[in-house]
């Protein structure tokens, strides 16, 4: 454990598995204070757990990122408790598969209030406190972003959002001293596609190669604390996939097709 007298706060949501997790640990194994949320909190125990038994300081948070005041009673408690915020990371997401016009609306609603408004609500809680210092806003988005995803539109197109979110806001938060980070994530091995909506898992033919959450984390931790960065994409793979959808649309569309539906 990395000791600091003055650690950096990171407050992150969806910290109960994957990505979310492996920030947390990422971010306390360099020295800063972390925060973290899950819908339960009871499921941060362990997490906990590992973090302070290396020399650590975590927070664990109950908060429901489709929630406005959920989020902000738990950005305010970590104020309360570290006394600054530094980074604030909106990580906490849902995927979907299947039909957009078929598929359930409940979990439609849930993918777009998770995915839309839990980045909203927990950027615009956040940044009030980040301007006391200035600091930095990650939020996590996808090599999805620009692909045209038959029955995984829905999906896609939160994620669409938060691309388009961030290029807007990168240039709002400048001039406040917060420095705003998107991250276009691959595939992971995370409990994602077990837990997505729709129609089940994802077929296991992809060509697409799976990064661990631990080297997501630590692609995000860099940017944040070592480098000068915008936009991460930790992976060639994931970059030459972003630059396919916006060069074969059309083509990349037949391939999703028969990985979705």
């Amino acid at each position: 454990m990395t000791e600091s007298a003055d650690p950096r706060v990171v407050f992150i949501t969806g910290t109960s598995s994957g990505v979310g997790e492996a920030l947390a640990l990422a971010f306390a194994a360099r020295g800063c204070a972390v925060a973290g949320t899950a819908r339960d909190a009871t499921r941060l125990d362990g997490l906990a757990q590992k973090i302070t038994a290396a020399g650590g300081r975590f927070l664990p948070l109950a908060c429901d990122v489709r929630d406005r005041e959920s989020v902000e009673r738990a950005i305010a408690e970590t104020f309360a408790a570290y006394g600054r915020l530094d980074v604030a990371i909106a990580n906490a997401g849902i995927g979907h598969r299947g039909s957009t016009i078929d598929a359930d609306w409940d979990d439609l609603e849930t993918v777009l209030r998770t995915n839309i408004d839990g980045v909203l609500h927990t950027v615009r809680a956040a940044v009030p406190h980040l301007r006391q210092r200035g600091g930095h806003v990650v939020i996590l988005s996808s090599i999805v972003w620009n692909l045209v995803s038959p029955f995984a539109a829905i999906y896609a197109a939160s994620k669409a959002f938060t691309a388009s979110i961030s290029r807007s806001l990168r240039h709002e938060l400048r001039g406040q001293n917060i420095r705003l980070i998107e991250v276009r994530l691959g595939r992971v091995a995370t409990e994602f596609n077990a837990r997505r909506l729709g129609g089940g898992k994802r077929t296991s033919g992809s060509f697409i190669p799976e990064m661990t959450p631990e080297f997501a984390a630590n692609a995000i931790v860099r940017a944040v604390l070592d480098r000068h960065v915008y936009v991460v994409n930790p992976r060639l793979i994931d970059r030459l996939i972003v630059l396919a959808n916006r060069l074969m649309p059309d083509l990349i569309a037949r391939f999703a097709a028969r990985q979705y539906k």
